[in-house]
Order: structure tokens, then sequence, then C-alpha cells
């Protein structure tokens, strides 16, 4: 079926908004619940990409706390957490690990206005110890009750809006797709607007077609893989 030009706009509208220098780090955060719950808020936040290491030989799994989300918000998986995190090192990112210790920062008295990656762990055991070692800053969410911290994807939720709303009080949120290279913006364009086209044009090694105003195709593709669109 052809792509609808009201849907093509739906899409650039969210694109438009998208961040590509905040995102979440997740380690070997497991269950598919949380985990939907996480990438759901990412992409209520904006949050372009998020990354997640995976200790283990499996695949990320969802459920319906995620509503979809995961078509929008790409999810970078690794299984070892130094590179992960050298990855975000080199993007420039400041690494905040979620940590209850004596050097923890309350997170309401951190500036995330910079290249920010929220780094929380799994569920039971929080960050590993190879994780917290690299840390930029260790940060907490103060706890009032008797427990001492939150459900890991509603402290994901808590410190992405913390930053959204520090973002937005200094009027630096992206509007018009500057929060990503033009580069970045077309390739995600089209994987959005035409996934399966995507998946075949990396498999076959091409670069992605272009598409004009409307959101159509423009360039020759085969039969089959027009018949995709």
């Amino acid at each position: 079926m052809p792509l609808l030009p009201r849907r093509f706009e739906r899409l650039k509208s969210v694109l438009n908004k998208r961040i590509s220098d905040l995102t979440i780090l997740i380690e070997n955060v497991e269950k598919p619940h949380n985990l939907s719950a996480i990438i759901r808020s990412c992409d209520a936040v904006g949050v372009l990409e998020a990354y997640a290491i995976f200790n283990k030989d499996k695949f990320l799994t969802f459920n319906s706390t995620a509503q979809g989300s995961q078509k929008w918000v790409q999810i970078n998986q690794y299984k070892e957490t130094s590179e992960a995190i050298k990855v975000l090192k080199k993007k420039g990112f400041k690494l905040y690990g979620t940590n209850l210790n004596p050097k923890s920062i309350d997170y309401r008295k951190c500036d995330f206005k910079g290249p920010t990656a929220f780094v929380l762990g799994a569920e039971k055991w929080g960050i590993s110890e190879e994780a917290a070692i690299l840390m930029d800053e260790h940060i907490h969410i103060p706890m009032r009750g008797m427990v001492e911290s939150l459900n890991v994807s509603v402290a994901a939720s808590a410190l992405l809006f913390e930053a959204l709303r520090q973002r937005q009080a200094a009027k630096i949120i992206p509007e018009s797709g500057e929060g990503m290279s033009d580069e970045t913006y077309k390739e995600k364009i089209f994987e959005w607007a035409y996934p399966e086209v995507a998946e075949w044009c990396k498999n076959e090694g091409r670069e992605y077609p272009e598409i004009n105003e409307k959101g159509e195709i423009i360039d020759d593709l085969p039969r089959t893989e027009k018949m995709r669109y």
C-alpha cells in the first residue's frame, strides 16, 4: 500500500522532535514489562536511540506495554558493558549511573542539558561494578518511604522527563529536525516510512533511495521491492 501523505507528515512531525544527545543505557534488564516501559518512555520524551547490554545470547523481547514504541526508538544492543560505554563516550555522552552510594548526587541537582546518557541496571542488582567504575557521575532519586529505589522503568521515566524539563526550560528542544544531522534525518525518515525496503537495502548493501517532499520513492527499484510499498 502506498504511503499516504498524512502518514508521511505524521512521521516527519515526530522525527522533527527527536533528540539524539539524550539516551538510556540499560544493563541486563531482562523483564519484557520493564524493557517495554523504558522504551515507551524513550519514545514519549523523544529519544532517538537507546542502548542495551545483554551478556547472554538472547534477543530483546517486548510486550503490549511498549505499544509498538520499539519500532520508533532504535535499540543498539551490546554483549559487553565496556563496549557499550566506549561507544557512548566516543559520541561525547556524559554517563550518569543510577547507583546509591555515598558519592551519588540527587538527580535534581545535575545538569542534563548536554549530551546525557542515563545508565540503569538489572531489576534486582542495579548497575554492575564494571559499569559503576566507568561512570562520569553517580546519581540517585531520593526516596521517602521504606524502599530504597524505584522500579527500573519508573526510574528511567523520572530521569528522562527531568532532562526534558531542563531542556524545555532552556529552550533547546528540537522542533524542526535540528536534534540530529541531516544525514541521520534522511536515514531515519526512510526507515520509518519504508521499513521493509530499508531492510532490503541493508541486506543488498545499497544506499537508501531518495524520497520526495510527499514521501514518494523517486529512485528506480526492482519490481519485487516496489511491491513492498
